[in-house]
């Protein structure tokens, strides 16, 4: 490597992952000696685990995102808009595919990215595992332009019932929803919807209620949310009940018809929307990624620092990543806590690998799971020091340390000083934007 070249690193993949190791690099190393650079297929970013309020019309996304080009100005670092398209681990650049507008004129064509050092960070999407009829019929929760359309989708339907209430006050017409997948997505989305129905009599659909909802939560496992104790999980099964949900457990679906969904028992479930949340795996990459191993799942599988199996110049973190602690039969799983922390192990062996010292060793640190049913409840176990071990927590509590996981993600992202700032505007938020978003 030449005196006079710049260092690059790439990083693939703006998520929670991507983008806060990018601001970490960018404000240690800025522009003079380093050039880092963050690759998205998305303009902009939003925390994945507030999709399910965007689509239940609860959070205004454009209050929420981050731009990158507004983010990457202020932190030192570059980004790019495209899709990785494959590797060429021997030439040490990555391959980006052509990016298109929406009536498939070429606006940027295939080009290459040359990098000293490569983080791949894409995320994972909804897994279908091949169910038929899913991919046509089914909508997901990956992305905020995924919540978009289930948002709108919903408003359509429930102005449709409220249509036809107005000219038949006798008319039974009902939006129905099916959602499959008792994981915090799932059970999250359905308490939410609730709070929008609650939300829209004021905002011209008088007539529409939440007893116009008809929504079916399917999992095919013995009991919902099965990463907290079984005593919260039952009592988040209670709290959806009482708001109207119709919980299915042990029951597996088969297939994904335009009418709504079959399983395997027999039993049909009519919906008007579907949604698909049982499960996640590493985003496909088209041409592959040179060689490196991967799981069952697609991701890439890491050593304890981070590094790819079979390239020390490539680590993966994120959802996109596997890696099995010693002494664990069992992945660590792909949650928004374990991102943070692998962002932060990624940004210390990156400044240790260019500066020719040991790598640490990537630790993960369980702080428990929570799952918020909207403005009704909040349940959940907290794990650490703090609690001395585990500890279920549900109510204020709860939902207190539900709202901080989502601060400490803005100021990983934004630094103290602006993160303080935007937890205070949308505090603001809350007494002067509307309830619901409804465009």
């Amino acid at each position: 490597m030449t005196s006079d070249r710049k260092i690059q690193i790439v990083i693939v993949g703006g998520g929670a992952a991507g983008l806060e190791l990018a601001r970490k690099l960018g404000s240690r190393y800025g522009r003079k000696r380093h050039d880092i650079i963050l690759i998205d297929r998305n303009r902009t970013h939003i925390w994945k685990p507030l999709l399910h309020e965007v689509a239940a019309g609860s959070l205004d996304a454009s209050l929420d995102e981050v731009g990158y080009r507004s983010h990457c100005h202020r932190w030192g670092y570059r980004y790019h808009y495209g899709t990785l398209e494959r590797i060429d681990r021997t030439a040490r650049r990555v391959h980006l595919a052509p990016v298109l507008d929406p009536k498939g004129r070429e606006v940027i064509g295939a080009h290459t990215v040359r990098y000293d050092y490569l983080v791949l960070a894409y995320g994972s999407v909804t897994n279908d595992f091949g169910t038929p009829g899913v991919a046509e019929n089914c909508l997901f929760l990956d992305s905020q332009a995924q919540a978009d359309s289930f948002r709108d989708q919903l408003l359509d339907h429930c102005l449709r019932v409220s249509r036809a209430m107005s000219e038949d006050p006798a008319s039974d017409a009902r939006v129905r929803i099916a959602i499959v997948g008792g994981g915090a997505t799932g059970v999250e989305l359905a308490a939410e919807l609730y709070n929008a129905a609650d939300g829209l009599s004021y905002y011209g659909l008088e007539v529409f209620d939440r007893k116009r909802l008809d929504v079916t939560l399917l999992e095919a496992g013995p009991r919902i949310l099965p990463a907290l104790p079984e005593r919260l999980a039952d009592a988040a099964r209670e709290e959806l009940e009482v708001l109207g949900v119709k919980v299915m457990t042990g029951v597996a679906v088969t297939a994904s018809t335009p009418l709504g969904m079959e399983t395997r028992g027999g039993i049909f479930v009519p919906a008007d929307l579907q949604l698909w949340a049982a499960g996640v795996k590493a985003a496909p990459i088209r041409e592959g990624l040179d060689g490196l191993r991967l799981s069952r799942g697609d991701q890439v599988i890491v050593r304890p620092t981070l590094q790819s199996l079979d390239d020390e110049r490539i680590f993966a973190i994120g959802d996109c990543a596997s890696y099995t602690p010693a002494g664990s039969d069992r992945p660590i799983p792909p949650r928004a806590q374990a991102a943070h922390q692998m962002a932060d192990t990624a940004f210390a062996n990156l400044s240790r690998l260019m500066a020719g010292i040991p790598l640490k060793t990537f630790v993960y640190h369980d702080h428990g799971s929570l799952v918020s049913l909207s403005r009704f409840s909040t349940v959940g176990s907290l794990m650490g020091r703090l609690v001395g071990g585990r500890m279920a927590v549900e109510g204020r509590l709860a939902r207190f340390v539900y709202m901080s996981l989502y601060r400490m993600h803005l100021m990983a992202v934004h630094g103290r000083i602006r993160g303080a700032m935007l937890i205070f505007v949308s505090y603001i938020n809350r007494f002067v934007r509307p309830r619901l978003k409804l465009h």
